[in-house]
């Protein structure tokens, strides 16, 4: 392929919609979030995922997978934790079975701050995607995320 090959040409402008669709709902959702909650986007799907952890085989996510579900690097992930629980609304502890592995669990405060903030963060996902459907390059993105089966991806607990 050469870079005016119209298959990458139109593979590039579909990469660029569904950019341009995922920008506009993360600011979104980010406002209102910031508004109603003090929470950022990163910090609200940080204390979702964490949430949906249990106790037991498998309970409990390691820090990588912790940072892929988050879509950041480890470190961020890492600095977001630290920031979260400064707050008072997660806690770290060591694996009981491996002193290298540190687990993160929601406080009460972080999980009423998640159930608080969720209607929020749901509301403002709808408004974004009713927004971007208005938009003929960005409607048939609408209707596939609006679409998709989330059981059958592969994410974490």
């Amino acid at each position: 392929m050469t870079a005016t090959d119209p298959a990458l040409t139109a593979l590039a402008q579909g990469w660029c919609a569904l950019s341009l669709l995922h920008g506009r709902i993360e600011a979104h959702i980010e406002r209102a979030l910031q508004a109603r909650h003090d929470l950022s986007v990163r910090e609200y799907s940080l204390l979702d995922v964490l949430s949906r952890q249990h106790d037991g085989d498998g309970g409990h996510l390691q820090m990588k997978q912790v940072a892929d579900a988050v879509v950041l690097s480890q470190s961020a992930t890492t600095r977001l934790v630290t920031r979260l629980e400064d707050r008072g609304l997660l806690t770290r502890y060591l694996c009981p079975t491996d002193r290298r592995g540190i687990y993160t669990n929601v406080t009460e405060a972080g999980l009423k701050l998640l159930d608080e903030a969720r209607p929020t963060n749901d509301s403002a996902l709808r408004e974004a995607l009713d927004a971007a459907a208005e938009n003929a390059e960005l409607a048939p993105l609408v209707r596939v995320v609006e679409s998709l089966n989330v059981e059958s991806l592969n994410m974490p607990a």
